[in-house]
């Protein structure tokens, strides 16, 4: 006997997640957000729209703001009759993806868990394809599926470069494995406890998942299985606050050191450590009253922030307001880089730079 269309199941924490099932569904989906309910909507309605017959999977959104207008809206899309069993939690400790993803696999009933992000729209037979590759091949203990990054469409009299922000989306496409779409058998999730909950923010946290699966079989790639993931519109100075991620660079340096250098950087960024030491030694030099040594190391921490900047407008827009920013954020992004990397460090004890 299978259940009712349309069920929805809310709780406000984890702990009441416990449902009794008829029919225990193949798959569950697990979808965190934060605070943007009408993303999440669209992402929702793409999952309502799934081949793949509604009793095959039920979906679990996990809250992790709290966000009364995110319940409200997950509880009138779980009332529709073309609505699979969709439920709404709470992790009832700590905050981050992370912890959001433990709650709700953790909190399901399928054999296997696919995840995905409130900003992305899987293709309909997304959930299809990825169950199929998974039943084919039953020595993957996971597997990442396709995210695809929509381009803008550009004016007619000329092709659009995309802005630095847009570029960094773009390499979703061509990352090994990331939580935006993946597929993970729960028996799997058990034996490695799930996510590592001290990655506080969406970042290297889905590496580390990646790096422990491995450990435990083959981790497999689903082309068929696809999502889509438009660029958000973003605030002037995104790259200055995307720096604080480099901080848990530092805790997947310590817990994959030869991973991390073959897979995600093989060298630390020298350059932005020189900008810094010639920063410093031409106030030390200046301090001195040596202002031609001052002005020498000075000059070299210039050079090299402008060599920054032309890296990062090759392939990027060239529009004036998107130079400008480029120019200013590259002098920047050193310091902090360097600052969040050596906190980090000393935070999770590791001898990374």
């Amino acid at each position: 006997m299978s259940m009712p269309s349309g069920r929805s199941d809310t709780a406000d924490t984890a702990d009441t997640a416990d449902t009794v099932y008829a029919a225990v569904p193949t798959l569950s989906v697990v979808v965190p957000t934060y605070l943007r309910p009408m993303l999440l909507e669209r992402c929702l309605l793409a999952l309502l729209a799934q081949s793949l017959p509604r009793e095959r999977f039920e979906i679990v959104v996990v809250d992790d703001g709290h966000d009364d207008r995110t319940r409200e809206r997950v509880q009138v899309l779980a009332s529709r009759t073309d609505a699979p069993v969709m439920r709404y939690l709470r992790p009832d400790h700590g905050r981050g993806p992370a912890v959001a993803r433990n709650a709700g696999w953790r909190g399901a009933n399928g054999t296997v868990v696919a995840f995905t992000d409130d900003d992305t729209i899987p293709d309909v037979d997304w959930l299809a394809r990825g169950l199929e590759a998974m039943a084919d091949h039953p020595d993957w203990v996971a597997a990442s599926g396709r995210v695809q990054v929509p381009r803008p469409a550009p004016p007619l009299h000329r092709q659009e470069r995309p802005t630095d922000h847009e570029l960094m989306t773009r390499g979703l496409e061509t990352a090994e494995f990331v939580t935006a779409n993946a597929f993970v058998r729960r028996e799997a999730m058990t034996r490695i406890d799930g996510f590592d909950e001290r990655f506080r923010r969406a970042w290297r946290e889905d590496s580390d998942l990646q790096f422990r699966l491995q450990a435990l079989g083959p981790v497999g790639r689903i082309e068929q299985a696809q999502v889509w993931h438009p660029v958000r519109p973003e605030r002037w100075g995104v790259s200055l606050r995307q720096q604080r991620n480099v901080f848990f660079d530092a805790l997947l340096y310590r817990k994959h050191p030869s991973l991390y250098r073959s897979r995600i950087r093989p060298v630390p960024p020298w350059d932005y450590y020189a900008v810094v030491a010639l920063t410093i030694a031409a106030v030390a030099l200046l301090a001195m009253g040596r202002a031609v040594p001052a002005f020498l190391s000075l000059a070299g921490a210039a050079l090299l922030i402008l060599m920054l900047a032309r890296r990062r407008l090759r392939h990027t827009s060239h529009a004036p307001r998107h130079v400008l920013e480029m120019v200013a954020t590259s002098a920047a992004i050193p310091f902090l880089s360097v600052y969040w990397r050596l906190r980090g460090a000393w935070h999770f004890r590791t001898l990374f730079l």
